[in-house]
């Protein structure tokens, strides 16, 4: 079964987060979510998520993306977490599924990833990116990375997930069966 972790991290974006794992959930894809530090997690709105398992206790590698939610302060923990940027850099280094939103990407370029590559985020990030090709396009995918902007995003962002980690007839099936239209659909 295809399969995916997410970081929550304290002050991460609810909406983000929780909107990835259900639609990811409701694909059949198996989620784990993983605290950075601690089960009981506390997002930037004050909502409290208890996460499956911590940090610690999963390896990435077992995953077929690692999905980071965006937010502050979650991201800024993320990005200080050495474990968090060495596993971006491993899953880079051998092509497996990254997607982060929101300010998330950032963590990707604290990690040195992100020079020559296409890329979004939270439009108050976009000048983090100097040395990407920057879109202000809704999601954004380069090879084996995904980056998607927000809140606003966070359909769109799930569907190419399980539309990238199963098939485009599955992202399909579940925006049809959450009665979901987008601008481009």
């Amino acid at each position: 079964m295809p399969s995916a972790l997410i970081i929550l991290s304290p002050g991460f974006e609810e909406i983000e987060a929780v909107t990835v794992i259900d639609l990811l959930r409701r694909a059949s894809i198996q989620v784990t979510i993983a605290g950075l530090t601690d089960r009981l997690i506390t997002g930037s709105h004050n909502i409290a998520v208890m996460a499956d398992t911590a940090l610690s206790m999963v390896n990435h590698t077992d995953f077929d993306i690692l999905v980071l939610p965006g937010g502050q302060p979650g991201t800024n923990n993320m990005k200080t977490n050495p474990m968090i940027l060495k596993w971006i850099q491993e899953r880079h280094a051998n092509g497996q599924w990254i997607a982060a939103i929101c300010a998330a990407p950032t963590v990707l370029h604290a990690a040195g990833i992100t020079k020559n590559l296409n890329l979004t985020s939270y439009p108050a990030e976009k000048d983090t990116f100097t040395g990407s090709n920057y879109s202000e396009d809704n999601v954004v995918i380069d090879d084996h990375i995904i980056t998607s902007r927000g809140v606003g995003t966070a359909i769109d962002f799930s569907l190419a997930i399980i539309a990238k980690i199963l098939d485009q007839s599955a992202a399909d099936n579940i925006q049809t069966k959450i009665i979901y239209k987008n601008a481009s659909h």
